[in-house]
């Protein structure tokens, strides 16, 4: 049923990463090198960027379809066995029968989590990703777009504003193509301590909002966000504290998040509000591919609180 976060669905394409995951909860925090953790629960799902974003967006009526990595061997059931189920258009996805595909294990101690992966093995030998086709942007109301894939990437993007389609992408560089053409960039500080290390947070949202037309926000974990836009001020939102199971997937939750809310309209404390409820929500569940949040609450975790400035 239509809602003020939710009018109705959307066409939504995602082009990016998505891996089979394999990740293991601890009874207890993670332990020390040499020291000893008890696995908990275990599930295998797909992850990814892009693989999370679907989940979410798709809980919430939105139709979407997938496109870019190549599946192998070892992922392409695990992965579209999955994703299917939830009615997640896989017609984009390639299966390459000499390649055993990319999976990453992830374990999960206390409010730490630590992954292992083998994305590498998209980058080293043949190419293992697919360009998006122009009807793929063409069918779409908005577009998330990963930067990983390079080129490709960059042509999704480069379709989106030939066709008149926003776009929502993440952890790209100020003056990549990209940021310069996106809707809404969102930059985690993992990806600012490798980039821009000797900024300011300040500094760094200047930075980005100097060559992006759209919203560009700044997440940073539990701690404050930051966003803003090229002709405006720096505003700052402080999220809601919560008791994580996991936060395996917060960040592309939050991606899925601003892509919502800027097809709902929502303005852009609305949208960062209801993306950081959504990263929220996710980290209260493990996994949650099986358990993803749905609209209900995470409205009730975006109503402003005095966190707000």
């Amino acid at each position: 049923m239509p809602t003020a976060h939710n009018p109705g669905p959307a066409n939504v394409y995602l082009y990016g990463m998505i891996v089979l995951t394999t990740a293991h909860r601890l009874t207890g925090d993670y332990p020390e090198i040499d020291g000893y953790g008890e696995i908990e629960a275990t599930h295998v799902v797909p992850g990814g960027e892009t693989g999370n974003a679907a989940l979410l967006l798709s809980e919430w009526g939105h139709r979407v379809k997938v496109g870019g990595p190549f599946l192998g061997r070892l992922t392409s059931d695990g992965v579209l066995g999955f994703l299917a189920q939830k009615g997640i258009d896989c017609s984009g996805l390639h299966f390459d029968p000499s390649f055993d595909g990319v999976r990453d294990l992830v374990i999960v101690g206390g409010k730490a989590r630590t992954v292992f992966g083998q994305f590498g093995l998209f980058f080293r030998g043949p190419k293992r990703w697919a360009g998006a086709g122009r009807s793929d942007v063409a069918g779409a109301d908005i577009v998330g777009i990963d930067p990983f894939f390079g080129e490709e990437s960059i042509e999704v993007g480069r379709l989106c504003a030939e066709l008149g389609r926003p776009y929502v992408t993440i952890d790209c560089e100020p003056d990549s193509a990209l940021n310069r053409g996106a809707a809404a960039t969102v930059v985690s500080n993992e990806y600012l301590r490798g980039h821009l290390a000797g900024a300011s947070r300040d500094e760094a949202l200047r930075t980005y909002v100097a060559e992006c037309p759209g919203l560009v926000i700044l997440t940073f974990g539990a701690d404050e966000v930051l966003y803003g836009r090229k002709s405006g001020e720096t505003h700052r939102i402080i999220p809601r504290r919560i008791e994580p199971k996991s936060t395996l997937g917060a960040g592309d939750a939050f991606r899925a998040g601003v892509i919502h809310g800027l097809f709902c309209g929502l303005g852009d404390e609305g949208v960062v509000r209801f993306a950081a409820a959504t990263a929220a929500c996710a980290c209260l569940r493990f996994p949650m591919a099986h358990d993803p949040p749905g609209l209900e609450e995470i409205e009730a975790h975006s109503r402003p609180s005095d966190g707000c400035r």
